[in-house]
C-alpha cells in the first residue's frame, strides 16, 4: 500500500477493508465511492463484537490527500455514547489544541467538548476511532 491511503480511491477501500479485518469487528456496511478521481466519501457502520455500533462519514480530496471533513458517532443500542466532528467552535479555547476536531462526550452531550488528539485531516482516524469503541 502507498505510505497513505488517502492518495485515491482504490488506495482508501484497501485500507478500510484492511482496518476492518480486526477479530472485533462483527460487520459493516461502510464503503468509500467517488464521482471524481479527486474526491471520495466513505461512509456507513461498523458493529463492534460487544454491541457498541460506530457510524462513519468522510469526505476525502485525494488530491490534497486529506480528510476534508468527518463525522464519527458512538452508539450502544439506541443510545449516543459520544460523538466526534469537525464543525468549527473558535471561541471555545479548550479546544485550541485539536481545532477544528473534537469529541462530544457527556455530561451535557450536546454542549460538553474535550479536544480530540487522534483526530487529523492528514492521517485516517479509522483505526483510532474503532480502538477507542473496542474498549467500551
Amino acid at each position: 500500500m502507498s505510505v497513505t491511503p488517502l492518495k485515491s480511491l482504490a488506495d482508501y477501500s484497501r485500507y478500510i477493508a484492511e482496518t476492518l479485518e480486526r477479530p472485533s469487528v462483527q460487520g459493516s456496511t461502510l464503503v468509500a465511492w467517488s464521482d471524481s478521481p479527486y474526491t471520495g466519501t466513505a461512509e456507513g457502520e461498523i458493529i463492534i463484537k460487544t454491541g457498541v455500533r460506530l457510524r462513519v462519514r468522510e469526505e476525502l480530496d485525494f488530491e490534497l490527500q486529506r480528510i476534508t471533513s468527518h463525522g464519527y458517532e458512538v452508539y450502544r443500542d439506541e443510545e449516543r455514547l459520544y460523538w466526534y466532528d469537525d464543525f468549527p467552535h473558535p471561541l471555545d479555547t479548550s479546544l485550541a489544541s485539536t481545532f477544528p476536531h473534537h469529541r462530544h462526550e457527556p455530561p451535557n452531550i450536546k454542549r460538553h467538548r474535550v479536544p480530540a488528539r487522534q483526530i487529523s485531516y492528514e492521517r485516517p482516524n479509522l483505526a483510532a476511532v474503532i480502538d477507542e469503541a473496542e474498549r467500551l
